[in-house]
């Protein structure tokens, strides 16, 4: 496989506290790839860097052999590469339709129209809100538009940061299946998650991450199998 998304010894955080202490991890071209690590270890920090809305202070960001290393956050918009927040971060005050069209601001305009039929066609509940203002839906309505926004842009990689947060279980299944659906159509995925054991069941590879470092790291299966992670995440 080719390397789609290459970090090496990335470090930033906010003000005077570092909260990335040198994380290296790649992702490669149609892999679905699992972070993993509590509250607090530095995962929303580390998506936020690789999107540029936190500063680095060291290491080096390639995209698809481009450097992005600093860049503005549009730039890395154009580039392909999209986050999902977490907490959704949808516009309460705005219809699913202006919620969805925003996400083809900076990329992939031209083919709004087209990009918003296939997003409706993958999540019909949508289609069924589309004049709806977003913040009357429910979480899990709301956690599909978000990613139903990503999908407007045409991610070459998607980072979905937290996005089983506050679902109820029987969401939670269905969101799992979109996300193998998505990556059944080929798109990369980089997935942050809490919800240790699913993630690990549809993702190839995986990273811990501990007080801002990379601590485990390898197959899926071998982190569900080891002894550490169980012990830290399941509870086993």
């Amino acid at each position: 496989m080719s390397a789609l998304l290459e970090v090496e010894g990335l470090r930033s955080g906010y003000g005077p506290v570092e909260v990335l202490h040198g994380v290296d991890l790649t992702v490669n071209a149609g892999e679905i790839v699992v972070l993993l690590g509590s509250n607090g270890a530095g995962k929303s920090t580390l998506n936020n860097t690789l999107c540029g809305l936190c500063r680095r202070r060291e290491g080096t960001v390639r995209f698809d052999g481009q450097d992005l290393t600093g860049r503005h956050y549009r730039d890395v918009v154009r580039a392909g590469l999209i986050q999902v927040p977490e907490g959704r971060r949808v516009f309460p005050n705005l219809s699913v339709r202006e919620n969805l069209e925003l996400g083809s601001f900076a990329r992939a305009r031209a083919r709004r129209a087209a990009n918003l039929e296939k997003v409706l066609d993958i999540f019909p509940r949508l289609r069924e809100r589309l004049m709806q203002l977003a913040g009357t839906m429910s979480g899990g309505e709301q956690q599909m538009l978000a990613i139903g926004r990503g999908l407007m842009a045409e991610p070459r990689l998607l980072i979905l940061d937290e996005p089983s947060l506050g679902l109820s279980p029987l969401m939670v299944e269905e969101l799992f299946g979109l996300i193998l659906r998505l990556h059944g159509d080929g798109l990369s995925i980089l997935l942050v998650e809490q919800n240790v054991a699913q993630s690990l069941e549809i993702g190839q590879r995986a990273y811990v991450l501990e007080n801002g470092m990379v601590r485990h790291s390898g197959a899926c299966p071998d982190l569900l199998a080891s002894d550490d992670v169980r012990r830290a995440y399941l509870g086993v």
